[in-house]
């Protein structure tokens, strides 16, 4: 079974990059990320503070959970009028 060993940002490469103790690593394209499941601003926000702030967070909800779903719940988008 191998165990998360890392997890850091890469501002570089704009990758969320995760290192197991078997040797594997796993970057996260986050721009691709956005893109994909992101509809507007503010959920882009959201998940550029978990970004910065909490990359294994981040990492779970992309690879175990549904992103999707967990920004409709955390994210309220009110138009202007």
């Amino acid at each position: 079974m191998k165990h998360l060993l890392s997890c850091e940002f890469n501002f570089d490469t704009v990758c969320a990059e995760l290192k197991f103790s078997d040797g594997t690593m796993i970057a996260i394209d986050t721009i691709a990320v956005e893109n994909k499941v992101a509809d507007n601003m503010y959920q882009r926000s959201e998940l550029d503070y978990l970004i910065y702030n909490d990359p294994i967070a981040y990492a779970d909800l992309i690879l175990n959970g549904n992103p999707e779903a967990y920004l409709k719940t955390v994210t309220e988008y009110k138009p202007l009028d």
